[in-house]
């Protein structure tokens, strides 16, 4: 159980948290002390949907925001249960994304007359396979609203909507032949080379919209080649990730890619789309005002790019340090987990 003192501070919070192990599919334990927390608050209505708990704070505003953070992490590394030093929590999750949680359940119990109506999302599976996301699942108009911020880390920082990200194989063919005999075949791995070379040659477009710039990348990031030690191979595929800006949808992506790869057979793995920015919604300029930083470009894709495709204004920002999600090393800092609750008050409370 989460004690009222442990509720009404956001510090404490993330360590109960994080105690609790929930690896992605193992979010039953979480999810259970997370609406145990959430129904002990009057002013709120509760209702769960597998191990996804949704929380409504509705003093009757004229707009509605969402708060969403997933409950589960990647495999535990050594990192568990947390442990503090100084200024220091570390633990499996701390970062990515357990304070960020923590905040949205601390918020939750403490402000019981928001600005806003607010809808609560703590939902499961979000660091495996895209069908399995807690998301998925519940109904779309749980996650309409005004904004929507996901609590991903990003160092106190709003990062504004997210790349969109293609996964293809570009194939190169030749023709088998016994590597004692090569001049009898042609070398796919060999072929192969001309999909690096114009990896290597690619110019990465940067995009500006709403003051936030998107770097875009292309990138080999795995090579499947070869029969035997003693066969010239027919066939290599080099997989490719394109990591592109808000402003290209995933059919124009795919085009620019086949384009890219002229001459080569392309088949595509898996794509989602971005999300733009949406700074210009009302409810994200005053959250902006809280934070009182500019905004930048998200570089990854996230969750936001699921409320973007409902017409839903999405950004991130959270207390951890992305570039130590998914480490052994992985911590958070508490100065930040306290800053970011006075900034999520401020706003929510006006």
């Amino acid at each position: 159980m989460l004690s009222p003192d442990i509720l009404h501070d956001p510090v404490a919070l993330t360590r109960a948290l994080v105690d609790i192990e929930s690896v992605s599919g193992n979010e039953a334990a979480i999810a259970d002390a997370v609406e145990a927390a959430l129904r002990a608050a009057p002013h709120l209505t509760v209702t769960r949907e597998g191990n996804v708990v949704i929380a409504d704070a509705t003093p009757g505003r004229s707009q509605r925001v969402v708060l969403a953070g997933h409950l589960d992490t990647v495999p535990l590394a050594g990192n568990w249960p947390s442990t503090v030093d100084g200024d220091l929590i570390h633990g499996c999750g701390t970062s990515d994304m357990k304070s960020g949680a923590a905040l949205a359940l601390h918020l939750a119990v403490t402000v019981p007359r928001p600005r806003y109506d607010v809808t609560y999302l703590f939902y499961d599976c979000e660091e495996v396979e895209s069908e399995r996301n807690g998301l998925n699942h519940i109904a779309k108009d749980r996650m309409r609203a005004d904004l929507a911020i996901l609590l991903e880390p990003t160092y106190g920082l709003v990062e504004a909507g997210c790349q969109g990200t293609l996964r293809v194989d570009v194939t190169a063919t030749g023709r088998r032949a016994h590597s004692a005999r090569s001049w009898l075949g042609v070398n796919a791995i060999h072929a192969a080379g001309e999909v690096l070379r114009r990896l290597d040659a690619y110019a990465a477009r940067e995009v500006t919209i709403d003051g936030c710039t998107y770097r875009e990348g292309l990138n080999a990031v795995r090579v499947r080649g070869g029969v035997a030690g003693n066969v010239i191979p027919d066939e290599c595929a080099v997989e490719v990730n394109y990591r592109f800006a808000p402003d290209r949808s995933p059919d124009e992506a795919t085009a620019h890619v086949r384009e890219i790869f002229a001459g080569f057979a392309c088949e595509i793995k898996d794509s989602a789309p971005g999300a733009l920015p949406g700074l210009d919604a009302a409810p994200a300029k005053d959250f902006l005002d809280a934070v009182g930083e500019p905004p930048r470009a998200k570089y990854g894709w996230t969750d936001v790019s699921r409320f973007a495709a409902l017409g839903v204004p999405a950004v991130n920002f959270g207390p951890g340090d992305p570039n130590l999600a998914h480490t052994r090393e992985e911590h958070v800092e508490i100065p930040k987990i306290r800053a970011g609750a006075e900034v999520l008050r401020r706003w929510l409370t006006g």
